[in-house]
């Protein structure tokens, strides 16, 4: 059996060229906020995912203004 995937039909000079044109589209300083939104996007599915709440989520449901 012949399993051609895509990063399988991928070579080396496929991938250069496709890093050119990324470059040549978005240029050299919107790259790296790309990425960086990217990363921040994966980190919250990540922690949506495994059921991390938010810091600022948790401190709601206790009130420390009640008297002791």
């Amino acid at each position: 059996m012949l399993h051609n995937t895509l990063l399988g039909a991928l070579g080396t000079p496929e991938i250069a060229v496709i890093l050119v044109v990324v470059l040549l589209l978005f240029g050299g300083k919107k790259i790296p906020e790309l990425m960086s939104g990217l990363g921040k996007g994966i980190r919250e599915f990540n922690n949506g995912k495994d059921g991390v709440e938010d810091p600022a989520e948790k401190s709601e449901g206790t009130n420390s203004n009640q008297p002791k």
